[in-house]
């Protein structure tokens, strides 16, 4: 036998139900969650700001009205586009060869057995240690950033390159392998974006090298002598700044 409860639900809630509506539940909640739907929708219904209903007896429309001003809700959706990537060319402007030093005056030695570069002060007769830099530009048609697009071979070793690239949690700076002819067209959504560099300059022959893959990350030189070159933030406690000379 089905049994029938019959609630004034107008007892509870007539303070805040549009004027005239009552409800009337006529079955027994079979589940918790019938019973959570049903004082959800009453909650809804107390906020209704819909026109009084004039009379208990409404149609289907009056219902669907009622129903869809207060059960449905509004949602945004938001279409994001991402820039396309665009090509990075070396200029037909041949590379230049330059002489490096940093703010202490310590110039640039090659450690082939780490492959790291460090900042060392030479002492007289010692130049045949330093390495010079190739420098080649390029034509970054998308750069927010002042300054030269370039990349950075060793002189006296065909084919290394610097590079940055993310290993770990930070940027660090590499010595890498790689064919000139591969660097002449770069993609700005390829990993190649690493041999790339913003030379700045700040004064006369002073610049500094900041890393086109992951902006505010310069190469740079430690207090101490004869440590290797890294890469470090604006606010590190490290030589930014170089003077870099052609010859």
């Amino acid at each position: 036998m089905e049994s029938k409860m019959t609630c004034n639900v107008s007892d509870m809630w007539s303070p805040k139900l549009p004027k005239g509506l009552d409800f009337e539940i006529s079955h027994h909640p079979l589940t918790m969650r019938r019973v959570v739907n049903l004082i959800v929708a009453m909650e809804r219904f107390k906020g209704s700001s819909s026109t009084s209903v004039l009379s208990t007896e409404f149609t289907d429309e009056n219902l669907l009205n009622i129903m869809l001003e207060n059960l449905v809700e509004e949602k945004m959706v938001c279409l994001c586009e991402s820039t396309p990537p665009f090509q990075i060319n070396r200029t037909e402007v041949p590379s230049v060869t330059c002489s490096v030093t940093d703010g202490e005056k310590r110039s640039l030695v090659l450690v082939r057995n780490s492959m790291e570069l460090h900042a060392v002060t030479l002492q007289g007769g010692a130049d045949t240690t330093k390495v010079h830099l190739n420098m080649s530009t390029y034509l970054h048609p998308a750069s927010s950033v002042a300054g030269r697009t370039v990349a950075l071979g060793i002189k006296e070793s065909p084919n290394l390159y610097l590079s940055c690239r993310k290993d770990g949690a930070e940027p660090t700076l590499h010595l890498e392998v790689v064919e000139a002819d591969n660097l002449l067209r770069i993609s700005s959504d390829s990993d190649m974006v690493r041999f790339l560099f913003y030379k700045q300059t700040t004064g006369v022959n002073i610049s500094t090298l900041m890393s086109v893959a992951f902006p505010n990350w310069y190469i740079s030189t430690a207090e101490q002598n004869n440590k290797p070159v890294e890469m470090c933030l604006e606010s590190a406690n490290r030589h930014r700044t170089f003077n870099i000379r052609e010859i």
